[in-house]
């Protein structure tokens, strides 16, 4: 398939470009290269022949139309979009409007492309999302396909709006969608704003590795490769209309998983003082969702995937990565609010 990814310079969009091009897809990435994103992420096929680089702005659709039209995409992967809680906190403005906007932007040049097209029955538009839209569970629960939505964050409320957009346009002009949420990803390329990245770069540098509240906020830890792998699947096996929760099956307190990159950057990289003394507490951020995991079941009995890394494998390949990678993460740090505490007031 020729594959139309927005955000493939971002952390998950460039796993996605990544291996759709390793398995034969031709790529077309569509990024606006905001503070987040990367071209060194893609730079392992940026040479390749399957592979096209549009420096488009999603919130531009004249430039959303002419990318259609010159390319000619079989599908496409939305994955464009602002993706840091506490940054949505402090500019939810910027959200909306890519987040929110965007997404219109490119259901309505998907659509007028489509109907240009002819209508081919094999045309997708696959819209990649977050649970958090399904809000806070208890200890226990899951969530599933049928969850009610109830994003806390202007960060998971943008992502739910962008969803129930891409559900209307499906029931209302029959565009052909398929819908994914994911559970926390981490692993290679991710940007040093998030926790693993953060946890890992905070520990070598022998800085305080901060932690917030009492690290007991449960997350289920998906890694990207694996991500990237189900999100190829949905693509060519999902049903139009339908949406798949995709989950790492590795759900894990905050605290555990600081203290899991801690014990095992003491066996890669020891120094005198073990790295868990270099914890934190710090003051939580504001609507601090308690607890999220993925019922992933539908994806498994339907469409024949489950997640191939366990945590303690994928964080020890993610440690590895950041060790072996300094010449990608260093520059990175210089970039706007990068190591500043966002967010912290609502």
């Amino acid at each position: 398939m020729k594959i139309l990814v927005t955000g493939g310079a971002g952390f998950i969009g460039s796993a996605v470009v990544r291996a759709a091009v390793s398995k034969g897809h031709s790529v077309v990435n569509v990024d606006a290269l905001t503070y987040a994103a990367c071209l060194e992420n893609v730079a392992s096929v940026a040479q390749d022949p399957n592979y096209a680089f549009e420096h488009v702005d999603i919130r531009d659709r004249a430039a959303l139309d002419r990318v259609f039209a010159e390319h000619v995409p079989d599908a496409v992967k939305h994955l464009a979009a602002d993706s840091h809680v506490d940054r949505s906190i402090d500019a939810h403005g910027d959200f909306i409007a890519t987040t929110v906007t965007g997404t219109y932007n490119m259901l309505e040049a998907a659509r007028g492309f489509w109907h240009a097209q002819g209508r081919p029955e094999g045309f997708r538009f696959h819209h990649i999302s977050t649970d958090e839209v399904f809000g806070t569970l208890g200890d226990e629960g899951l969530f599933t396909e049928d969850t009610p939505y109830a994003p806390n964050s202007p960060y998971s409320a943008s992502k739910a709006a962008s969803d129930h957009l891409v559900r209307a346009w499906g029931e209302t002009f029959a565009l052909p969608v398929v819908l994914s949420n994911c559970s926390n990803n981490y692993g290679p390329y991710h940007f040093p704003e998030k926790l693993v990245p953060v946890v890992i770069l905070k520990a070598i540098f022998d800085e305080p590795i901060p932690v917030y509240g009492q690290g007991i906020n449960v997350r289920d830890w998906l890694y990207v490769e694996d991500h990237a792998e189900a999100l190829l699947t949905v693509l060519q096996k999902g049903q139009i209309g339908r949406s798949y929760n995709i989950g790492g099956n590795n759900e894990a307190r905050n605290i555990d998983l600081v203290h899991m990159i801690c014990d095992l950057l003491d066996r890669k990289r020891p120094k005198p003082v073990p790295y868990r003394e270099q914890i934190t507490f710090v003051p939580d951020r504001p609507g601090h969702d308690l607890r999220y995991a993925i019922d992933a079941s539908r994806i498994e009995n339907e469409l024949g995937w489950t997640p191939s890394v366990t945590l303690e494998q994928g964080l020890e390949k993610t440690i590895d990565w950041y060790l072996s990678n300094e010449s990608w993460w260093r520059p990175l740090l210089d970039r706007s609010g990068v190591g500043v505490r966002l967010g912290k007031t609502g």
